[in-house]
């Protein structure tokens, strides 16, 4: 940010001295938007999603930038994935679903980390079941 700063004020001292002094208020004003822009963007990433795994429960916390936290508790045996894919954009969502509960999981990843946690949650579930 401090490097963006210098580079704004740089850009607009030629502006100033020429006397077209509203140019380096343009110039604070993207600065300002793009520091706003930076600390909400770090603020979202404080939030996160907890997966658990145990032979008796499947525990799903989510935990919000604000830290406030929601829990999911699932019977691992009548749990399943479901997954909804698109041709050429890949993983768009996946879920947990257990009777009437269905969670969306993993909203955050990109469609290929999407792929991999489907992938190892569903080893995961299917080790489980084998062990009952």
């Amino acid at each position: 940010m401090v490097l963006v700063c210098l580079t704004s004020v740089v850009a607009s001292l030629p502006f100033v001295i020429m006397g077209f002094w509203p140019v380096a208020g343009f110039f604070g004003l993207d600065f300002l938007g793009l520091y706003i822009a930076f600390r909400l963007s770090y603020r979202q990433g404080e939030g996160f999603e907890l997966l658990e795994l145990t032979p008796i429960r499947l525990l799903f916390r989510k935990v919000s930038p604000r830290g406030e936290v929601k829990d999911w508790q699932f019977n691992p045996l009548w749990t399943r994935l479901d997954r909804q894919v698109d041709d050429e954009y890949g993983m768009q969502e996946l879920a947990l679903t257990s009777r009437n509960e269905h969670v969306v999981i993993a909203r955050d990843l990109s469609p290929p980390e999407r792929e991999t946690l489907a992938e190892a949650l569903s080893r995961a579930l299917a080790d489980v079941k084998r062990g009952h």
